[in-house]
């Protein structure tokens, strides 16, 4: 799971829709963020949370009060205010666009009503197009990353150590065995044991369905589903206005003179992605043709040589090719003579020799076969390489194709900054409007999407309904078929727990490794990280050849968290490209970190900073201007790829104004605000 962007509208201290904070990735993994005491790290970290989860770090104050005052206030009595949080990020060569909104008003009373959030969900195809997943949008997520592991790749730095208070041993315990892919073991045991519970009742339960009761609820549903079908209409016709709108302003754009360069070029590009994304699907069409036409081939080899050698021993016996053949016998035998010329009758001992090398004598038919096998055999010898090399082939021009999708993207992108910072002013008002538009029309696809995936359920259910009615006739099958059922379900449970205890044994051990090797690295004491069978992790101190448990302290139980992070990540990257037990994609993934460097001294400071960008392949990091200071900023710098600043506009007219340099600039971080609201902007830090 890569991260590609954040963007925030009216969430907490961030006032309206917030800039487009691009996180970075590759050799340069580390994006940092820069923000005082109560500027917003902490909502940045829980807004990941939140939209992916709908869950909160326990630093996170007021949880209920998620929507800016500001907005909630310039609002009117009764009108609700829209709150949201959007993420782009890819996973496993697909794009996804999530968003999570929530609307809020006041009342006559001058409380604030929330209403429950949504979430929406949008997968990116390679010819362009967004669509909704056929999933529910929670499914999907929790198959990339499940929510109950969250906690290891979004966390409060210095709330690590709380990891290892003993009322959450049992927690870790369960986490670890999801991260490694032993809990999928778990989950598979204990639901086949409610599979036997429910066969089981099946066989004592026979009884007539309340048929009435279904058809009505199937009406319920049916009604919701058209009115669903309803909006579903009005959207298509706003999207096609909007469209239409879009054209016309692009149309007007080419009309003026300094534009009119830019935005040929930009239709340019736009084609040019458009025809790319087409020829990517196009390629993954090939590549699966050539895979269901071709793909058994590579699958033989084994088979090859077996027949080479069945073929090659009967040579070597001489059956293959025989020198007589059983027809040339038995036209001896019907003419009665033999080819010496005696007489062949039947009874007599020489009729009895001839007619014994009916069985030494090979088949004709047989022969012929062999011949044509050894045919097909070097046939499909030669069919292997020739698939590999179309493999290569097409998997090369779908890689050259996303890096001129990428290269096509970001020149795009320059060019609608270089419209929207022209120094004509009709020209930056168009561009304003165009990227309104093109807002209008995400937004749009948006609740489309969530609309289908709403009407997709409804459908569903209604199926599931349908079905009910129908199964009632087939209950006493169902009994029959359970009884066969329940004794291979528990054969099943037999087998799977077998494999969780071995599999577990081998995680537990290679984790412990893992951790010892790191916190070594990190920490200048002796002691030594135990894994107990149970994943509780201690601190033993083997000085004295008898290994004693050791109360660690609090910088210890930080450095203590970190590589127990860190293991847990490694080992699960090793282990995800060496087997195929399900669990977790975690072979890439971010890690997001408000204040990682808690209350540690320089010496553990410079080495977790020199750790902590190689602990995943994409990282945030939250930080105070303290916190950043000297050996922190030296050992991370070079690993940076994105930086920003949070700058706070305090209402209070005495406020102490703050700034941070960066990069030979300085950046302001608190300043008096002309509005009687607090809020936070966010700026970006330019190269130097």
């Amino acid at each position: 799971m890569k991260i590609i962007s954040l963007k925030l509208c009216n969430f907490r201290q961030f006032y309206g829709k917030t800039p487009t904070i691009k996180l970075a990735n590759g050799e340069q993994n580390t994006t940092v963020i820069h923000g005082n005491n109560g500027a917003g790290k902490t909502t940045l970290l829980n807004a990941f949370t939140w939209v992916l989860y709908e869950k909160f770090t326990a630093a996170f104050a007021s949880p209920d009060l998620l929507i800016n005052t500001r907005a909630i206030q310039e609002a009117n009595i009764g009108t609700s205010v829209e709150c949201h949080v959007e993420i782009y990020f890819e996973h496993e060569d697909k794009h996804y666009q999530l968003k999570r909104q929530c609307y809020a008003c006041r009342d006559q009373n001058e409380k604030i009503q929330y209403n429950q959030s949504k979430l929406f969900l949008r997968v990116g195809k390679e010819d362009g197009r967004w669509i909704c997943p056929s999933q529910q949008p929670e499914d999907v997520i929790g198959r990339i990353l499940p929510e109950s592991l969250h906690q290891y790749f979004f966390f409060d730095g210095e709330r690590i150590d709380h990891f290892f208070r003993s009322d959450r041993k049992n927690n870790i315990a369960e986490d670890t065995k999801e991260l490694l892919g032993v809990k999928v073991l778990d989950r598979s045991i204990d639901h086949l044991k409610v599979v036997k519970r429910k066969l089981q009742d099946e066989l004592k339960a026979i009884g007539n369905s309340e048929t009435k009761e279904l058809l009505k609820e199937q009406k319920k549903l049916e009604q919701e589903r058209d009115r669903l079908l309803e909006k579903q209409e009005e959207i298509i016709k706003k999207l096609a206005l909007y469209t239409d709108l879009k054209q016309r302003i692009n149309q007007q754009l080419l009309k003026l003179s300094g534009a009119k360069d830019l935005q040929k070029l930009k239709d340019k590009l736009e084609k040019q992605e458009k025809d790319i994304r087409k020829n990517l699907g196009t390629t993954k069409e090939d590549l699966k043709r050539l895979i269901s036409s071709n793909g058994y081939t590579i699958l033989t080899p084994k088979i090859n040589t077996h027949f080479k050698a069945i073929v090659k021993n009967l040579r070597e016996q001489g059956e293959l090719p025989s020198g007589i053949k059983q027809r040339f016998v038995q036209n001896l035998l019907n003419q009665k003579r033999c080819i010496c010329g005696t007489e062949l009758l039947k009874q007599t001992p020489t009729y009895q020799e001839v007619s014994a090398w009916m069985n030494k004598a090979g088949m004709a038919d047989v022969e012929e076969a062999a011949i044509r096998l050894e045919a097909g055999v070097g046939e499909l010898e030669k069919q292997i390489p020739e698939f590999w090399q179309n493999v290569d082939r097409l998997q090369s021009q779908t890689d050259r194709d996303r890096r001129e999708l990428a290269r096509v993207e970001n020149e795009l992108d320059d060019l609608k900054q270089k419209l929207r910072t022209y120094p004509d002013d009709n020209i930056q008002d168009l561009q304003k409007r165009l990227d309104e538009t093109e807002e209008m029309i995400r937004e749009l696809t948006l609740e489309q999407g969530g609309n289908q995936q709403e009407g997709d359920r409804l459908e569903k259910e209604i199926t599931v309904l349908e079905k009910q009615m129908s199964k009632q006739q087939l209950k006493e099958e169902k009994q029959t078929l359970a009884q066969r059922r329940i004794s291979v379900t528990q054969d099943a449970i037999a087998r799977l727990i077998e494999v969780r205890s071995r599999l577990e044994k081998q995680f537990r051990l290679s984790l412990e490794q893992r951790v010892q090797e790191i916190f070594s690295q990190i920490s200048f004491t002796p002691y030594i990280p135990r894994l107990s069978p149970e994943y509780e992790l201690t601190l033993m101190e083997n000085t004295s050849g008898i290994a004693l448990p050791v109360a660690a302290s609090t910088g210890e139980n930080q450095i203590l968290s970190l590589a127990f992070i860190s293991g847990i990540i490694d080992r699960v990257r090793e282990w995800s490209q060496t087997t195929t037990l399900m669990g977790p994609d975690s072979s890439t993934f971010p890690i997001v970190m408000d204040s990682p460097f808690g209350s540690l001294d320089e010496i553990y400071r410079r080495q977790v900073a020199r750790t902590i960008p190689k602990l995943a392949n994409q990282l945030v990091v939250l930080v105070t201007k303290t916190q950043w200071r000297g050996e922190v900023a030296t050992e991370i710098q070079n690993s940076i790829g994105r930086e920003y600043v949070l700058l706070y506009h305090s209402p209070k007219s005495d406020c102490e104004e703050d700034a941070i340099a960066i990069n030979n600039k300085n950046y302001p971080l608190v300043k008096q605000s002309s509005e009687p609201y607090e809020y936070t902007e966010i700026i970006e830090v330019t190269s130097a």
